[in-house]
């Protein structure tokens, strides 16, 4: 695995006492609550009605799991927004944007922009990340000495910020279902059957040499980048992992899929393949009604990027109808142009809204809109991840977050309407700590290494700033 001079040792290796005021349990709120973590980063033990003890803190909440993220895209922010020559900008016209920006990326880039992202995750309250990685070979497409120099650089990024790590290598083989060549930004993403294998398992060896809870998923790309055969390739090799795939974003999407395999994505990928509640299927903004029902009812869960959708134009996911039939969901932030849980969150019941011209759209009559959506946030995040987390709960992962209780608009509020509070008014200040695992990475609201890594970011932003 690539190493570098500021590179951390995060493993556990001592018991923890956390206490909190309030904190969020699998059953709902509870008061004077004592979390014993032990030296492998597990919660060991819950105790409610204890005396304060240990790391006290105001509000304690399971830390969500960001489930999608492309690190590199971080380094983008700020640069798409102007109109290019085509008369309307869409998504297809940011991807060529994209392509040409990351010609110039090296493995070192890459895992300084990672740990930026990765930092200001953690920062924001997600307690762990599923990284969706398709940056893989050279400018010209020719791989690196080693295959897994490019995933090695998000693994490196791990082990600076701490931060539990879910790796996807991406499978992508062609530029759309008809089998033509991938153009010449996509090269960098390629790789033909033999050369994904040696690639799973170089990083397999690469996530085992990390914290004890990183995991290693796989993901074909999407229905226009590999062909039926190339999944069921994917479904072999991944075994028992995880399984990540875009699915159903744009209409343009949509059509072709439509033309090439007679059926929409949703549609051909649940009649197709044993979807399971070992996936997760990014975007689904372009679904019919049929489609989000039986995507609820498959057991996979919704991979959600309210903040990027609302970028790129994508559309609006049907989570009304979606979790009326039991859906499960989770949050990523995709193209990382603003990286904060509270506001993909917001977001995601904010679209709702505006569809559907009500309010509380997602509430439930005994749980509050900002309660189902962290609480589904986290439990989702945590299956599609593959991680035991999710909750505050004996043997899991201690995935947390304490809110920051002496903010004005949070001081002496209770259960529900702080969640309410935070995720409608809030924004990242209101997260105080962190724990990954039992690493206490974000204390007072910053991370521990926040500095050194800024730094490296800086110097990357230097040299790439006036590539696109």
């Amino acid at each position: 695995m690539r190493k570098h001079n500021n590179s951390v040792n995060m493993k556990m290796n001592s018991e923890q006492m956390i206490w909190a005021r309030q904190a969020l349990l699998p059953n709902g709120w509870a008061k004077d609550v004592l979390v014993r973590v032990d030296g492998l980063g597990r919660i060991a033990d819950v105790t409610v009605g204890a005396a304060r003890q240990g790391h006290g803190v105001d509000t304690l909440l399971p830390a969500p799991v960001n489930l999608h993220s492309h690190a590199f895209q971080r380094a983008m922010a700020g640069m798409t927004e102007a109109r290019g020559p085509d008369p309307r900008d869409t998504f297809w016209t940011w991807r060529r944007l994209m392509f040409r920006f990351l010609d110039h990326l090296t493995p070192d880039d890459a895992r300084a922009i990672a740990a930026m992202v990765q930092m200001e995750m953690l920062e924001a309250g997600f307690g762990a990340l599923a990284e969706f990685h398709y940056l893989h070979h050279r400018s010209d497409g020719r791989p690196y000495d080693k295959i897994s120099e490019m995933g090695e650089s998000i693994c490196a990024a791990a082990e600076e910020t701490g931060i539990g790590l879910t790796l996807l290598p991406v499978l992508y083989r062609y530029g759309g279902c008809d089998k033509r060549p991938l153009a010449p930004g996509q090269v960098r993403f390629g790789n033909d059957l033999d050369q994904f294998g040696q690639l799973v398992s170089q990083l397999e060896t690469s996530v085992a040499g990390l914290t004890a809870d990183s995991v290693l998923g796989i993901a074909p790309h999407s229905l226009r980048a590999v062909q039926p055969a190339d999944l069921a390739f994917c479904i072999e090799l991944a075994g028992p992992r995880v399984i990540h795939m875009h699915l159903a974003e744009q209409q343009e999407e949509v059509a072709e899929v439509l033309a090439a395999l007679g059926a929409r994505p949703v549609e051909w990928l649940l009649d197709s393949v044993p979807v399971s509640d070992r996936w997760c299927l990014i975007h689904c903004t372009q679904m019919v009604a049929s489609e989000t029902a039986a995507l609820a009812r498959s057991g996979a869960v919704a991979g959600l990027c309210p903040i990027t959708e609302a970028s790129l134009g994508d559309g609006i996911f049907d989570g009304a109808r979606y979790l009326a039939t039991s859906g499960k969901f989770g949050i990523g932030s995709d193209s990382n142009i603003r990286i904060s849980l509270v506001e993909e969150l917001r977001g995601l019941e904010y679209s709702q809204r505006l569809r559907d011209r009500g309010r509380a759209v997602l509430a439930t009559a005994d749980k509050s809109t900002g309660r189902v959506l962290w609480q589904g946030a986290a439990l989702g995040g945590a299956q599609a991840a593959g991680r035991a987390a999710g909750a505050i709960a004996k043997g899991l992962w201690a995935d947390i977050v304490a809110l920051n209780g002496e903010m004005p608009d949070l001081e002496g509020r209770d259960g529900d309407l702080i969640l309410d509070t935070v995720v409608f008014s809030g924004d990242n200040r209101a997260i105080a700590d962190v724990w990954s695992a039992g690493r206490h990475v974000v204390r007072a609201g910053q991370h521990i290494r926040r500095a050194s890594i800024v730094a490296q970011y800086r110097s990357v932003l230097a040299r790439l700033r006036d590539v696109v």
